[in-house]
């Protein structure tokens, strides 16, 4: 554990127009203390986004951070309970769900206003994970940002993502791969890997669709391009959200393990673990 530099404190080299960002007073007492490097990371990462956005009249991301830099949340990883940060990205093209899944996983609710995200948006989902505490920090990027310079630094220090795409527009199913090459070009673990990433079929409730009604082809389709699963998933209904979010932790938990481990994977074999629903869904395993 250590403390915030002032140089860390007074100036956040974000690849923003802004080259030097100076944090709110409660933004700088909260921040003198003691954070993993990990966690500082993060924090400072998600702090300068969202004070530079104009963007901020949300319910997150402003009242998360300040909730996350509160002494209680400091206080709270001192004890003795394992805690783990992880930075999740949400990307997919414009319109396909994503701020609507989040909101349904994180607020438990779902609005039929469209909204779009511009730039970034920010939550937080605390989890109960094997007696241990887990917090994923889900990034909503944009859908247009992909056609631009950004995802870049906002792909920075995260360790998982779901690529969502909605199933009655075929267009957004052919963009997936665009961004998983995207993501894929971008972002690695320390060891190399590419990200876990999970991929989500949104707005099944509206029908079954022929993009999806063939579970064999989704599994190759998947495996081909490299996610660790995919679900048929449906933020209004509240279908398999959190099955899909379960699944991510459970590749990003495991692929940490490996790494501080430091082991040398063996061959992976996909599996297949079926959902008992009346929905498509995978979530592959090694052994």
């Amino acid at each position: 554990m250590r403390r915030v530099t002032p140089r860390e404190l007074a100036c956040v080299s974000h690849k923003v127009q802004a080259s030097v960002l100076y944090f709110p007073l409660w933004a700088r007492a909260y921040l003198t203390s003691p954070f993993s490097h990990s966690q500082l990371s993060s924090v400072l990462s998600a702090l300068s986004c969202a004070l530079l956005s104009p963007f901020i009249s949300r319910p997150f991301p402003l009242r998360w951070i300040h909730d996350q830099l509160s002494p209680s949340s400091v206080a709270m990883q001192n004890n003795h309970n394992k805690e783990h940060l992880y930075k999740i990205l949400v990307i997919g093209d414009l319109g396909v769900g994503k701020t609507s899944i989040i909101k349904r996983y994180v607020h438990h609710n779902f609005s039929p206003n469209y909204r779009a995200t511009i730039g970034v948006d920010f939550a937080l989902k605390v989890l109960n994970w094997d007696q241990e505490t887990v917090r994923l920090q889900l990034w909503d990027i944009a859908g247009q940002e992909r056609f631009g310079n950004m995802t870049r630094v906002y792909y920075r220090e995260a360790v998982g993502a779901f690529i969502v795409f909605d199933v009655t527009r075929p267009a957004s199913f052919e963009a997936v791969t665009k961004w998983k090459e995207d993501l894929d070009s971008k972002l690695s673990l320390a060891n190399g890997k590419h990200v876990a990433t999970v991929l989500l079929a949104n707005k099944c409730d509206q029908g079954q669709d022929v993009l999806t009604n063939n579970g064999i082809k989704m599994e190759q389709f998947c495996q081909d391009n490299g996610f660790v699963g995919w679900f048929e998933t449906s933020a209004k209904e509240n279908i398999n959200i959190d099955e899909a979010a379960n699944c991510l932790v459970k590749h990003i938990i495991a692929s940490e393990n490996d790494m501080l481990q430091s082991e040398v994977p063996d061959t992976i074999t996909p599996q297949l673990e079926k959902d008992k629903g009346g929905t498509c869904s995978s979530c592959f395993r090694s052994q």
